[in-house]
């Protein structure tokens, strides 16, 4: 497959803090890539890189095999979509889409017209006036009719309700699956957005924790639950992401693959698997982050590994 996107070795630092620190991924052409973290772990930097909005401190990014913030050819074959884009203080929904045609070559009005309707985005109210929602929506809908080759959601559905989020999704995958491009986005609400992606790349503290399709991401650890003593002894040896313990029962999220030795060592032990959802594991990452460097789960490009350490001292002993 061609590469749309290809980072290597990109850092980001802002005075004295570090934004992205050896960030490396790739993102394949025509795919639909999550970049998901918690609040600060870098995507958003990472996103306005990407689109050239941001040069990096060091490192190489290349769009299509261009520099994004050097090579309008990437300009222009790029949509990044974020809720608090400024327009001129007399725009409504009109003059938005009227203008729309001017930035992409794949500008479909008629999608646009149809997907503001059904967003129910006001047609008389300034867009600087709009609620949080209201502009979300025009955003989704800029970049949606864009049919940009590369469009960037960073966290697209901020005061949507449940209902046009899920519109969002619907049309969003609609129309890529009859007009392929690369989409890259940023999202808390995993679960919900978890059946449009293809791939991701989890960062925390600005570097890359997890980078591999969905489907190996949610094998790369399972839950394990049980009493305290049996889940602690389990645990001896084993990669712990996070605990949790109410009472005298424990549950954990290990780094990892349920592998046939796995499940007999579980069984012996009289502590009970299950799988994780995405969503789990990237919280589980999160969680160890905040108190670790732990080194990096399963990784479809080069990134060197951090020094392993502890994620919950309670277990230290039990790990060691």
């Amino acid at each position: 497959m061609t590469t749309a996107i290809e980072i290597t070795a990109l850092s980001r630092r802002y005075g004295s803090t570090t934004a992205l620190d050896d960030v490396a991924f790739d993102v394949e052409q025509d795919t639909i890539c999550g970049l998901l973290g918690r609040n600060g772990a870098g995507k958003t930097t990472t996103l306005s890189i990407v689109a050239g909005q941001e040069r990096p401190s060091g490192g190489r990014v290349r769009v299509f095999g261009h520099d994004p913030a050097d090579d309008s050819r990437v300009a222009s074959r790029t949509s990044f979509v974020k809720d608090d884009q400024r327009w001129p203080d007399d725009f409504r929904l009109r003059e938005v889409l009227s203008v729309g045609p001017a930035f992409h070559r794949g500008w479909d009005a008629e999608l646009a017209r149809s997907l503001a309707a059904d967003l129910r985005v006001p047609e008389k109210t300034p867009v600087k006036k709009m609620s949080r929602g209201q502009a979300s929506a025009v955003a989704i809908v800029i970049g949606v009719a864009s049919r940009a080759p590369l469009t960037i959601f960073d966290e697209p559905y901020l005061g949507l309700d449940a209902t046009a989020r899920q519109l969002f999704y619907d049309r969003l995958l609609a129309d890529y699956s009859e007009h392929p491009r690369t989409i890259l986005l940023s999202t808390h609400l995993i679960d919900e957005m978890e059946s449009l992606l293809e791939h991701v790349v989890v960062l925390e503290g600005g570097r890359v924790r997890l980078d591999c399709d969905v489907d190996a991401a949610r094998a790369s650890a399972y839950s394990v639950a049980g009493t305290t003593r049996a889940v602690t002894a389990f645990l001896a040896g084993r990669a712990v992401l996070s605990t949790h313990g109410i009472g005298g029962l424990t549950t954990a999220t290990v780094e990892g693959a349920a592998d046939e030795r796995v499940r007999a060592d579980a069984a012996a032990a009289g502590v009970e698997l299950s799988p994780v959802g995405l969503q789990q594991v990237v919280a589980a990452l999160g969680a160890s982050g905040a108190t670790s460097s732990s080194s990096p789960l399963p990784h479809d490009g080069a990134h060197p590994a951090d020094d392993a350490d502890t994620t919950d001292t309670a277990l230290e002993g039990a790990r060691s």
